[in-house]
């Protein structure tokens, strides 16, 4: 059974820095599309942040480029997140996905925001 924890959150001033984690089980991430999405406060729709595919391929979307990077270690089966010169408008429920079919099934609009595994999300807050 696959399963998906992230880990990582928190409360952040405008400017710092989060790493989020992404444990996985029940799976090899290394054969899967893993990737990250949010959802802000009050908003029904989904933001895809960034995904790593099968063959090593990453995209981001352009609000998080420059600024976030998605890493991942298939010895932990662990996808990262890390977070850089943070924004309010960062903030975010945080959520990780994995994808068995590849990044190409999930990228048409809203891209990278509907996986076929998903976690339970975790809460970034960024002040100003």
């Amino acid at each position: 059974q696959v399963q998906l924890v992230e880990s990582g959150g928190g409360s952040v001033q405008s400017g710092g820095s989060l790493r989020l984690s992404c444990a996985a089980s029940g799976y090899r991430i290394s054969s899967y599309c893993m990737g990250w999405f949010r959802q802000s406060p009050g908003k029904k729709e989904r933001e895809g942040v960034a995904v790593i595919d099968s063959d090593g391929s990453i995209s981001y979307a352009d609000s998080v480029k420059g600024r976030f990077t998605i890493s991942q270690d298939n010895t932990t089966s662990t996808t990262y997140l890390q977070m850089n010169s943070l924004k309010p408008e960062d903030t975010a429920m945080y959520y990780c996905g994995a994808e068995s079919q590849g990044c190409i099934v999930i990228v048409t609009p809203p891209q990278w925001t509907r996986f076929e595994y998903e976690g339970q999300g975790i809460l970034v807050t960024v002040s100003s």
